[in-house]
């Protein structure tokens, strides 16, 4: 079982973007945690975290007991890193998948957290282009005395 986000005959895979092409191999659709780490970057280590927590509630199992995840999986923690790059905190990103297996009753509720976490971004982002403010005064001074100097020195 793997979480999804369904409505009826629509089906969101939880809004994750797609893959850059040729990360995943044409037709596959089950992998080993070796392969999921070749091609999230993520450890080994991250993946059983993340199932422990119950960021990735189930993963499946081979008749051996090793992982075996699917591309939903892989859509999944696509959105999990993004989730992680807007700096939302990892028992935000637990509730929100808590939210995910509860079903479509939840909606207003991952709109309310997703919500609070755009606001967070955009702060975010604003200070960023503060910072970029200061930084571009700061380049253009010193490219401006470094000019003076040479001038100077001609």
């Amino acid at each position: 079982m793997t979480v999804m986000e369904t409505t009826g005959t629509r089906t969101d895979s939880c809004a994750a973007p797609e893959h850059q092409p040729g990360r995943r191999p044409d037709g596959q659709d089950s992998y080993t945690i070796s392969e999921v780490v070749a091609i999230t970057g993520l450890t080994a280590h991250t993946l059983r975290w993340y199932e422990r927590i119950g960021l990735m509630p189930h993963i499946d199992r081979s008749h051996t007991g090793q992982r075996r995840y699917c591309n939903r999986d892989l859509d999944w923690l696509d959105l999990v890193g993004k989730l992680r790059l807007t700096g939302m905190p990892v028992a935000d990103m637990v509730r929100y998948a808590e939210l995910v297996r509860e079903g479509d009753h939840t909606y207003t509720d991952r709109f309310e957290l997703l919500k609070a976490t755009r606001e967070d971004v955009l702060a975010r982002i604003a200070e960023l282009q503060d910072t970029l403010a200061v930084l571009d005064r700061k380049i253009n001074f010193y490219a401006d005395a470094g000019r003076a100097l040479a001038s100077e020195r001609s």
